[in-house]
């Protein structure tokens, strides 16, 4: 026992010296809540340079970390926020068995090869194996390394306002050099040139620049910069060409990234640099996002079949070209750990506009009120407009203070669309916006929250056919008001997500949980549980995967939670992957860009039966129906459901 208490006690003396040298340097006594940290990140520039007061390090492949614990606890967040605690059990014991509290590591997680060197597609199986027996055998066979360059808190001090220099002395004293899976970045102050030569010729991925006195600060600086061997950037998924014939593979990705505006613009296109393994899992990730039309302003591509842009690939490329297309694109890998949001024009990182005195806004004038939007129906814009007038009292109790995203058609179904995040630049005057920080990119999107008649026909008459709101509200935004199911049938027949629509009920009715149910406006059936802000997206995700792996084991005929359309064998998709900070939902009473114009309705649960007709609920017959039977879902937005007790009788059925 001697030995154990001096090696403690040597711990304690360690400690208590650490708490008085960040006293002297004046860290901040608070607690830093791992979970909020957003991660300081290198703006990209060209030219490497050397100069006395920046450190210069290696650029690893890998999914940037932030490991916070000690002391026999460790969670493990990807720099986007979601947690990665279950993928990387030896990280996580490697952080647990640092002797101090409260630490927050900040490093690359990177899974080495023969050589020492990154590999990039080893650690990204390794982020897609997320059950228990698999992440143990993965970290057997291909375990990962926490690469760490920075400390942002140690027990109740914030380190983040300190110089860097300071933060590495003090981390060198807290990792030692034998912490197992866990390793300290080395940093060579100055010559910025020679390292970056010498990584060149090694071929690895590039060199990351830092001002030594810089302070940890959220979102890009310039006082991080990276420098990359090759020009490279990450863009979302918009479509892809198949191979003629095939259901595995494709010929092309159509590529697209958000301009300084927060548009989503077309990028091009990139056909090289797959291998079959790569290009079956990504079309395999791309089948369950496909949707009728482009999602982006783009010049007719035939045979593409377009997608949500929610898969994120990185390319490299010769240059971004004048008129916005990649030269010489080669496709380098996935980003599982980077959102859509981070995919930017190449320069434009966290450019924002400047501020411009605004007029006040001159009356609303409606245009092209005759022009057809729905060509097999003749129903016009004029007639859309009417529609979203008629139905505004029941949706704007929905709409308001909720982020929106805009689907313009301004040429109608038939014609090209696009998403819009970013609030356009004839709001000003017209509809209230708010700035939210994008968790992703760092940077700001001018939001727009639509809370009168005027605003919602201005959006219409910008040529907004649905609209996509949050289930949080701008006051509260990482506290949603519900957790949704989408029951999504694609080739499954409809009887089918009726069956598990009232096995969901029956199970909610079972665990005390109120649950309310709409149709999407396509295909399929939306049940929302109100959650009365009791919980945060993450939990209202892991709720949802909860109730949805209950009901595939009650229904394994005709249920399943496999994304992917080749897996799910004529299942019905039971999908709680859209809860999420900043996942969107097609908004209650919105019109949809289909044939008929159908409309995502509120119904009441005895609507629920196998007579059932999704197509009837439409632009011409929901005014009618809401005079005459009002809103069944309405209560989703101020109920408070007893989530202890529910929880406590759903941990029971597990």
């Amino acid at each position: 026992m001697r030995p154990k208490e001096k090696k403690s006690n040597a711990k304690s003396d360690d400690a208590r010296s650490i708490r008085e040298e960040l006293a002297k340097l004046g860290a901040p006594r608070v607690k830093v809540d791992p979970a909020t940290v957003q991660a300081m990140k290198p703006e990209t520039r060209g030219g490497v340079f050397s100069r006395p007061g920046w450190l210069f390090e290696l650029k690893y492949d890998g999914f940037r970390t932030l490991a916070a614990g000690g002391a026999g606890e460790a969670r493990l967040f990807y720099k986007s926020g979601h947690d990665a605690t279950r993928i990387f059990p030896e990280l996580v014991q490697a952080v647990a068995a640092l002797p101090f509290q409260g630490l927050i590591l900040d490093g690359e997680t990177v899974i080495l090869d023969h050589d020492g060197r990154p590999n990039f597609q080893k650690l990204q199986r390794r982020g897609l194996r997320t059950r228990a027996s698999d992440t143990a055998a993965a970290a057997a066979a291909s375990p990962a390394t926490l690469f760490v360059f920075d400390l942002l808190a140690f027990e109740d001090f914030d380190l983040r306002p300190l110089p860097l220099t300071e933060r590495k002395k003090i981390l060198r004293r807290v990792v030692p050099p034998d912490a197992g899976w866990i390793r300290l970045t080395d940093e060579i102050p100055e010559r910025g040139a020679d390292l970056y030569a010498a990584v060149s010729e090694m071929g690895l991925e590039g060199v990351v620049g830092k001002r030594a006195d810089s302070p940890y600060r959220a979102g890009y600086s310039t006082d991080w910069l990276k420098f990359r061997v090759d020009q490279s950037s990450d863009f979302a998924v918009i479509g892809f060409e198949p191979i003629h014939g095939s259901r595995t593979g494709f010929r092309r990705l159509r590529l697209a990234a958000y301009d300084a505006r927060g548009r989503l613009v077309y990028a091009g296109s990139v056909g090289t640099g797959f291998n079959r393994e790569t290009m079956d899992q990504v079309r395999a990730r791309l089948e369950p996002l496909r949707r009728d039309t482009a999602p982006v302003a783009v010049e007719d591509k035939k045979g593409t079949i377009w997608v949500d842009p929610q898969v994120v690939v990185e390319v490299r490329y010769k240059e971004w070209t004048e008129d916005g297309r990649l030269r010489h694109p080669v496709f380098l890998r996935v980003r599982d750990d980077k959102t859509a949001d981070e995919c930017v024009i190449p320069g434009v990182e966290h450019e924002r506009e400047e501020e411009v005195r605004q007029e006040p806004a001159k009356p609303l004038n409606f245009t092209n009120l005759d022009k057809v939007f729905w060509p097999g129906e003749g129903i016009t814009k004029g007639d859309l407009i009417d529609y979203y007038r008629t139905v505004a009292p029941w949706m704007l109790p929905y709409l308001k203070d909720r982020p929106l995203v805009l689907d313009r058609y301004p040429d109608g179904i038939a014609g090209k669309s696009f998403f819009q995040k970013s609030a356009p630049e004839s709001a000003a005057g017209r509809i209230r916006t708010a700035p939210v920080r994008s968790e992703g990119s760092g940077r700001e999107i001018d939001y727009l929250l639509c809370d009168d008649v005027e605003g919602l026909l201005y959006l219409v008459q910008l040529g907004a056919i649905p609209f996509h709101f949050w289930s949080s509200r701008i006051g509260s935004p990482d506290r949603p008001d519900w957790c949704i199911l989408d029951l999504d049938p694609k080739t499954a027949p409809f009887d089918h997500v009726v069956t598990i629509a009232l096995a969901i009920r029956e199970l909610c009715e079972e665990i005390a949980m109120p649950c309310f149910i709409k149709t999407s406006g396509g295909s399929g059936l939306h049940i929302l549980l109100p959650l009365g802000g009791l919980l945060d997206h993450e939990q209202s995700r892991q709720l949802g995967e909860v109730l949805a792996g209950l009901i595939v084991g009650r229904l394994p005929q005709i249920a399943t939670t496999a994304r992917a359309i080749q897996a799910r064998r004529g299942k019905v998709y039971v999908d709680a992957l859209q809860n999420g900070r900043g996942k969107l939902l097609a908004a209650t009473y919105a019109v949809r860009p289909r044939p008929g114009a159908p409309v995502s309705t509120p119904l009441d649960w005895s609507e629920v039966n196998q007579r059932l007709d999704v197509g009837s609920f439409n632009i011409k017959t929901v005014p009618k129906r809401l005079k005459k039977k009002g809103d069944p879902n309405l209560p989703v937005l101020s109920t408070v459901p007893d989530l202890e007790r529910s929880l406590a009788l759903l941990s029971e059925k597990l």
